[in-house]
């Protein structure tokens, strides 16, 4: 694994552990060897995993939008920073850049990245570890979600189980690190 992408908010939330993890997060990625790849903002917790991750010394990639950047919240000091039309292009990129996704707590956009990656590996578009840090419950609504699907029939129990859900992110990478993609929505071993 040579990248890592992270979804999260751009604001810091209310809760300071958020905005902790965030620089462990960017800090542990750039120790690591590994690229950041993330959605190019300043602000929040996006910016705070990305200058940590700069202050350790790292690289960091970040894919924004025009209109966003437009608005000044485009992190101007990054190794590279790719200013793309729209959010589906920031998406795509993204995904191709990134060897692996994990989200930090975020609102309504970092639930979008997450679960159209998470959809893309079950299709069998990807095979890349997705992970979702827990800090302080914060996706435990989600997984309770996620285990109604199956209960449901509307979701095979491996795509619940492929999720890499911690609370620490050093666990996290280190689970990356042997990550096994389950058999596709079709029953297709991963290429």
């Amino acid at each position: 694994m040579e990248s890592v992408a992270v979804f999260c908010g751009s604001r810091l939330g209310t809760n300071p552990l958020f905005e902790k993890t965030a620089i462990a997060l960017g800090t542990l990625v750039a120790k690591a060897g590994l690229k950041l790849v993330y959605g190019g903002g300043k602000v929040g917790l996006m910016g705070a995993v990305a200058d940590a991750a700069l202050s350790a010394g790292g690289e960091v990639i970040g894919v924004i939008p025009q209109a966003l950047m437009d608005k000044e919240v485009g992190h101007k000091g990054l190794s590279e920073l790719h200013v793309v039309r729209d959010m589906h292009e920031r998406k795509a990129m993204m995904a191709q850049l990134a060897d692996g996704f994990i989200s930090l707590p975020g609102g309504a956009g970092t639930l979008e990245e997450f679960a159209e990656v998470w959809t893309w590996a079950m299709l069998g578009y990807h095979h890349k570890p997705i992970g979702l840090l827990n800090l302080d419950g914060f996706y435990t609504p989600l997984l309770t979600q996620a285990e109604r699907f199956v209960g449901e029939g509307f979701l095979d129990e491996r795509h619940q189980q492929m999720l890499i859900v911690e609370t620490d992110p050093a666990k996290m990478l280190a689970r990356f690190t042997n990550y096994q993609a389950p058999l596709n929505k079709w029953g297709a071993k991963a290429s």
